[in-house]
């Protein structure tokens, strides 16, 4: 009688703490590789949408420069100074300035903006990032504050600009990059055959406009299976002097 009940006895305290230990071993195994999935599919998220904003940018950066407008702007010195007017465009290396009818926003369906682009230092100062300011344009006087008057040099006539400052409001159109620089095309009227009539100059110092410009840009760092930032070259439609009234 009392052999059957010892056959009848549950598991002993050993069994038990191995069964829970496995137990406990198993799950961690499969909340491991449930975290390793997760974060996976994170980082290519990441990544996607890293690419997305790479081409984003880009093709923002040449719709506003393809539909860069020749207007005139009026430029003081000082608040009692004459205005004296202006076509309205800036091309430094580092920094531009022009009207275009392509909007952040409301992308061709919009209001015509003042375009500030600027090469600003990254986060924690390293690499640097483009930035753009869109000011909205609602005539002639709405150049005012830009401008700090008309110098002369070598070239001619020149306006000077504020420098562009950025703001809670600026859009970074690229981030983490190694360098960036602006560059713009001119012909050359008179070349002869054997040179070439386009050439790229890194400051934009004549009366009328650019005929492209070309927004040079070189990732800090490069990683497989990402897309990075690369040179943009836009075309300008209208390349008129707006100060010229037989053109019209």
């Amino acid at each position: 009688m009392r052999s059957t009940r010892r056959n009848q006895a549950g598991v002993t305290l050993i069994e038990l703490l191995i069964g829970i230990t496995l137990m406990s071993l198993l799950s961690v195994a499969i909340l491991y590789a449930m975290r390793l999935g997760l974060g996976s599919q994170e980082r290519a998220n990441n990544k996607i949408m890293s690419n997305r904003r790479v081409v984003g940018s880009q093709r923002i950066l040449e719709q506003q420069i393809a539909n860069l407008m020749p207007i005139i702007g009026d430029c003081r010195a000082n608040p009692a100074a004459p205005p004296q007017q202006i076509a309205f465009f800036q091309g430094e290396p580092q920094a531009m300035r022009f009207a275009s009818s392509f909007s952040l926003t409301e992308a061709q369906r919009g209001y015509p903006q003042i375009l500030e682009f600027a090469v600003i230092a990254g986060e924690q100062n390293r690499g640097v990032r483009l930035i753009v300011n869109e000011l909205l344009y609602s005539g002639i006087r709405s150049t005012e504050g830009l401008c700090l008057g008309v110098a002369i040099d070598s070239n001619g006539p020149r306006p000077r600009f504020r420098p562009v400052e950025s703001s809670p409001n600026s859009f970074i159109l690229a981030d983490k990059l190694a360098s960036c620089r602006f560059l713009y095309r001119e012909l050359l009227p008179n070349a002869p055959p054997n040179v070439n009539p386009e050439q790229w100059v890194p400051q934009w110092v004549k009366p009328g406009l650019p005929t492209a410009i070309r927004v040079e840009m070189t990732p800090l760092e490069a990683g497989p299976g990402s897309l990075h930032v690369m040179t943009v070259t836009s075309p300008v439609r209208l390349t008129v002097d707006p100060l010229r009234k037989d053109q019209f």
